[in-house]
């Protein structure tokens, strides 16, 4: 502002020179109040809008960042479990061929009976009688039957 009042004086030729400016009280016309005041609380509310949406933005961030650290050791946990029960039946499966090793024979046949355990365990069964039997003859699973009774009816042993 000096710098321009300068420029103003010199150019009429006045030989005066500015050294200073001092506003004491800058108020607006009463024509131009309301607007002035508008345009104060239009930039105090800019500014608040500014300030709350840096706040959401960083607390979105923030919940962002947490939940994909969770993820990020969800992962790791489950690399880790993966990995782990590999080596395990590695070393099942390393167990297994020592023993086949020193007989195969017998470890043959235990491989085949457990894997004809966990078949037929879930299958229904019939016993086929041969020779003068009856023929064919429902298997009837006690154990099973037993669970499987409601609490409370007791039958008899």
């Amino acid at each position: 502002m000096r710098a321009i009042i300068q420029e103003t004086i010199e150019s009429y030729g006045s030989g005066l020179a500015i050294t200073a400016i001092s506003i004491e009280d800058a108020a607006p016309p009463r024509e131009v109040a309301d607007a002035f005041e508008e345009v104060q609380r239009a930039e105090q509310d800019e500014d608040r809008f500014v300030e709350e949406s840096n706040q959401y933005s960083n607390q979105q961030l923030g919940q962002a960042r947490g939940e994909a650290a969770a993820i990020r050791e969800e992962a790791a946990a489950y690399k880790n479990r993966v990995v782990q029960e590999a080596d395990g039946e590695a070393q099942r499966f390393i167990s297994v061929y020592d023993e086949y090793a020193k007989a195969p024979d017998v470890t043959r046949r235990r491989l085949f009976l457990e894997t004809m355990e966990n078949v037929l365990k879930s299958s229904n069964k019939v016993i086929v009688e041969q020779g003068n039997g009856q023929g064919v003859i429902p298997y009837l699973p006690l154990p099973e039957l037993r669970a499987a009774q409601p609490a409370g009816q007791g039958g008899n042993n």
